[in-house]
């Protein structure tokens, strides 16, 4: 992994340079990065406080959100499943470190930022008909929408009861910033249904941009501007890391965008070219459109067509080699590193010491390096 005590620019512009690493050099650099054991630290740190808070939901409620974090079978039985990476509250707690503060006060905000992650994911899978997550149906697939959709509900309800029960002076700040932040995510996922019933050649590059700020940007910011509140920050490095958080999160959906085109199912959990079977206007494919190339000609007239189902599909290659010809996944990768050399230069900002900084540069450099 790149020292990140060195040159903050230079540190930014390794993902795209080097594009995707490959799946077994990328599995051997998660498992031993320092962006591996900061993610493992959260994770250990956030799943009491996440259980405990599920364990106070009436029962229903509670049976459906155990399945979904991977803590239960359907029939309720204990399962250790995989509860996801733990990213959004990861950067809560790094940008407290690098601040100067006591992560330890911060776990219960960092668990309300990962309860809020989940309400979305919840509601993603019933709007985008999602039928696996973690290598495992999906929630609404196996208790009905209805009771998936109350269950998300329930997590929110709970992240923004954790603020409201928290002593720490930052926590009412917190509270606020995360519902707007959950305002902004609606609208988000608003858009994003917005763009997907208009045909592709009236889906411009700017609004996909947009909508994956509010959808994807918005939280991670959130949660870096939340871990500045705990730490006692003023206004400006609050907003500074509200910033580097937005753009490493920008750099991360483009990423996401590119692995539901080419990523590997066994590690992703989902269908291969999942993104293109369900006609997903994600940004390497509407960069492609946008180029105005004889592939981009060839990808228009074959996302016209319906998707025949679930493994039926057999444009999906072409679309995949249109996407690629189109220049749609080299725009995606040097716009992350775009997107990321922006996200270090709001870092410095807030951090300006490079060692201090650390930990969300681990985190940043992760989400544009992962594979799955």
């Amino acid at each position: 992994m790149t020292d990140t005590t060195t040159d903050m620019t230079e540190t930014a512009q390794g993902p795209a340079e080097q594009g995707p690493v490959e799946e077994d050099e990328g599995q051997e650099a998660y498992e031993t990065s320092e962006a591996a054991e900061i993610l493992t630290s959260a994770r250990l740190s956030v799943d009491p406080e996440l259980r405990r808070a599920i364990d106070s939901l009436p029962g229903t409620m509670r049976r459906i959100a155990l399945y979904h974090f991977g803590w239960e079978h359907a029939d309720g039985t204990p399962a250790a499943g995989h509860a996801g990476k733990a990213i959004r509250p990861a950067l809560v707690l790094a940008a407290v470190r690098a601040l100067g503060g006591d992560q330890a006060v911060a776990v219960r905000a960092a668990a309300a930022v990962e309860l809020t992650h989940n309400f979305t994911l919840l509601h993603d899978d019933v709007i985008d008909r999602d039928t696996t997550r973690r290598h495992r149906p999906t929630a609404w697939t196996v208790f009905g929408e209805p009771d998936a959709i109350l269950a998300g509900d329930a997590l929110q309800a709970l992240a923004q009861r954790m603020l409201a029960e928290d002593p720490h002076p930052g926590a009412s700040a917190a509270a606020a910033r995360l519902a707007s932040c959950v305002v902004e995510l609606c609208e988000g996922q608003h858009a994003d249904c917005a763009l997907e019933r208009r045909s592709p050649d009236e889906v411009t590059l700017d609004e996909c941009l947009a909508m994956a700020e509010a959808k994807t940007g918005a939280l991670l910011g959130c949660a870096c501007a939340i871990g500045a509140l705990y730490a006692g920050a003023g206004h400006g490095a609050v907003e500074a890391l509200d910033g580097f958080g937005r753009e490493a999160g920008l750099a991360f959906q483009l990423i996401d965008d590119l692995i539901g085109i080419w990523g590997d199912p066994g590690h992703t959990g989902k269908p291969a070219r999942a993104d293109l079977a369900a006609r997903k206007k994600s940004l390497p494919v509407v960069a492609a459109l946008a180029s105005g190339t004889p592939a981009a000609a060839e990808l228009a007239e074959l996302y016209g067509r319906p998707s025949p189902g679930p493994g039926k599909d057999g444009d999906l290659e072409r679309m995949a080699h249109a996407v690629e010809a189109a220049g749609g996944r080299d725009w995606a990768l040097m716009h992350a590193a775009d997107r990321m050399s922006r996200a270090i230069n709001q870092l410095a900002r807030a951090v300006p010491a490079p060692e201090s900084a650390g930990g969300l540069l681990a985190l940043a450099e992760f989400v544009t390096r992962r594979t799955r």
